[in-house]
């Protein structure tokens, strides 16, 4: 990581949670000028597709134009404090995750979901779990293989997804989803109203405003051995409570593995990083959590962090 960037991140790690307006753009203004504006050469990108009928559910993919079939597909949903985000944020942000993965020879598809209040809870969950089914259904119109999806979340996306996996509510017919693993990135995986949860206003536009219905809707508490792999990142310096809730996931993950075979959880903790950069620094020349990400993937293709076998 060139000096400038690091010193950067290490001024504003320390303050990110009391000074974060000023944090969040100070690093948006970094990476914006590190982030190509338009995917590679060689990737072609399909804008907009609908997977259902509200016109935010809608999908982008990001097909290398080579020949290759049957390549690994790794599916993106964006953050956003539950009531807002875009799947192409402006300055590179986001889309930036699906350019690096294509780039690489992997089939990305960029997830839109409905918003919260309009879409309350579990809206963004089933819409996550259609995006997933239509992926599936047609990944291989575009090169990709329906048995190798991965699905990739950041932080308050992290909810719908984990929710889509592991809640037996909302799996299509009660079965699993087409998945081979979990991605987590600075999960919120709780619900809470706490004073220090700046996105408290979210929480209860998405999961509501009664406290005794927030385990029950949460994610964390559905967690299941019959899961995929769960890969669970976070950055040094989080939004309020965000690295708190991650690792009690990665230990509620290890418990389970523990009591009843489920996968172990690969978890990372990335230093210096914050909660934005550590999205915003895909497609770069800096990025390690996507080296990381990647093999991981390669190890859970190949048996790795399967669940443990009972009896």
């Amino acid at each position: 990581m060139p000096s400038p960037l690091l010193e950067l991140l290490r001024h504003w790690g320390p303050r990110w949670q009391s000074e974060l307006p000023a944090a969040r753009d100070a690093m948006f203004a970094a990476y914006a000028a590190l982030l190509p504006p338009s995917a590679p050469p060689g990737v072609q990108v399909h804008m907009d597709l609908p997977y259902g009928a509200d016109p935010r559910q809608v999908l982008d993919v990001y097909a290398p134009s080579d020949s290759a079939q049957a390549r690994p597909v790794m599916v993106f949903v964006h953050g956003g404090g539950f009531v807002r985000g875009d799947k192409d944020q402006g300055g590179g942000l986001f889309a930036n995750v699906l350019h690096e993965f294509a780039a690489l020879g992997w089939l990305g598809i960029n997830v839109e979901y409905r918003l919260a209040p309009q879409a309350a809870w579990p809206a963004g969950a089933e819409d996550v779990r259609d995006a997933l089914q239509w992926v599936h259904a047609h990944a291989a119109e575009h090169g990709g293989d329906p048995q190798r999806i991965f699905l990739f979340s950041h932080s308050a996306a992290c909810a719908h997804c984990a929710s889509a996996v592991w809640d037996e509510r909302l799996r299509p017919d009660h079965q699993g989803l087409p998945l081979a693993g979990l991605i987590l990135a600075s999960p919120r995986v709780r619900a809470d109203l706490r004073p220090e949860n700046i996105n408290a206003a979210g929480v209860a536009a998405y999961f509501g405003n009664d406290p005794a219905q927030f385990d029950d809707r949460a994610p964390l508490m559905h967690a299941r051995p019959d899961a995929p792999p769960t890969f669970v990142a976070l950055a040094q310096y989080e939004n309020p409570l965000i690295d708190v809730y991650a690792l009690e996931l990665a230990h509620h993950l290890a418990q389970i593995h523990d009591t009843h075979g489920g996968p172990m959880p690969r978890v990372l903790q990335l230093p210096d990083h914050n909660h934005y950069s550590v999205m915003a620094q895909f497609n770069t020349a800096h990025n390690t959590l996507g080296a990381e990400i990647r093999d991981w993937c390669a190890r859970v293709e190949r048996g790795e962090f399967a669940a443990r076998r009972r009896g």
